[in-house]
């Protein structure tokens, strides 16, 4: 076969503009390093990061152990407990009181939350019903909210809704105080709802709008309350730095939770005679009912829980590292017993 003509190679040749650059870059000849595993490097290795991980783990453990903790369900779904009545009848502001014991004191700062479960916060939909712009205080925003809060958006008078959205409307609004049996007199144990929020929350993200000299019920004037909301959003405290889009309990609320169970703060328990903590004894609940959960096959619990360095209870994480470093470790050990057998045969085909 006759090879093909100059021509004919020439025609499939780049041209010098689509060569690329001489460069070190360009033409791959930058300096490398590839590290050669060894048995002398990977061995300790392995042992080095599973030895590290097991200490941190029953670090960790010993640390999550060490939180005490304690829940009571009051969400009465069956007969004879005691907010049975004010589930089945689901009547607002019906109260119901819960005993209780604690049997060792309770070393203070002690945390107050409530939990739901089978309320799933994470799903797509829900998550977007709200206007974050309403929420920063844009006033334009306030009587035109966002298309996202529908149907949520405007209340069966067209009046704008603020908050509006879904995650607003469903906000929890039962009320909870904590009594203390002290020689027979219930005593009210002070609950502090200042702090329950992040704080980039509370002063960044949520605003209250501001109009002028206008008090905030006169800038609420002409929108309407969320649908399930008991009481206007300006009317949620007494206190102003705790009202309106800034109330803590509001905010803690409007972070969804990425699973269908889960607990959000309530209230610090660390003042007045309970500054140290609680101390054991008779313990009583006195709860206004009025957050449905019956209707999607939900519970309510009230938790109390101390925290350590590492936050509140998670043993999920120590023994998630704890796990890990054995798996190395015993990695470690097999390779390290693989080596061993069939070094000296290496060494002798060498």
């Amino acid at each position: 076969m006759r090879p093909p003509s100059r021509s004919f190679a020439n025609k499939h040749e780049p041209l010098p503009s689509q060569r690329p650059d001489n460069t070190a870059f360009t033409q791959q000849r930058l300096p490398a390093w590839q590290p050669l595993l060894s048995a002398s490097i990977v061995l300790p290795f392995f042992f080095l990061v599973g030895l590290s991980f097991i200490g941190i783990g029953i670090g960790l453990h010993y640390s999550s152990n060490s939180i005490q903790e304690t829940e009571y369900d009051y969400t009465g779904t069956l007969p004879g407990e005691a907010c049975y009545e004010c589930a089945v009848s689901a009547a607002k502001f019906c109260n119901c009181n819960i005993t209780f014991n604690i049997t060792e004191f309770f070393q203070g700062p002690v945390f107050m939350y409530y939990e739901l479960s089978n309320f799933y916060q994470n799903h797509y939909r829900y998550m977007i019903s709200k206007d974050e712009n309403q929420l920063s205080g844009y006033l334009n925003s306030l009587k035109n909210p966002a298309n996202e809060c529908a149907p949520y958006r405007v209340n069966s008078e067209q009046k704008p809704i603020a908050p509006c959205g879904a995650v607003a409307n469903s906000m929890f609004n039962d009320n909870i105080t904590l009594f203390y049996n002290e020689n027979g007199t219930y005593v009210e144990v002070p609950l502090n709802g200042q702090g329950i929020s992040w704080w980039t929350d509370y002063n960044i993200k949520f605003r209250n709008p501001i109009d002028g000299n206008l008090n905030l019920s006169e800038i609420f004037q002409g929108t309407a309350k969320p649908n399930d909301w008991l009481t206007e959003v300006y009317n949620l405290s007494d206190d102003p730095y705790n009202n309106g889009f800034i109330n803590e309990d509001f905010i803690v609320w409007m972070r969804s939770a990425a699973l269908p169970t889960f607990r959000k703060l309530y209230r610090r328990i660390e003042s007045g005679n309970f500054t140290n903590g609680l101390p054991a004894g008779e313990y009583q609940l006195r709860i206004v009912y009025n957050y449905p959960v019956i209707s999607f096959q939900g519970r309510k619990k009230i938790v109390f829980s101390t925290v350590s360095w590492m936050g509140g209870k998670n043993p999920f994480l120590g023994i998630a590292y704890l796990v890990f470093g054995s798996l190395c470790t015993v990695f470690a050990i097999i390779m390290l017993i693989v080596f061993l057998k069939y070094q000296g045969k290496i060494d002798d085909d060498i």
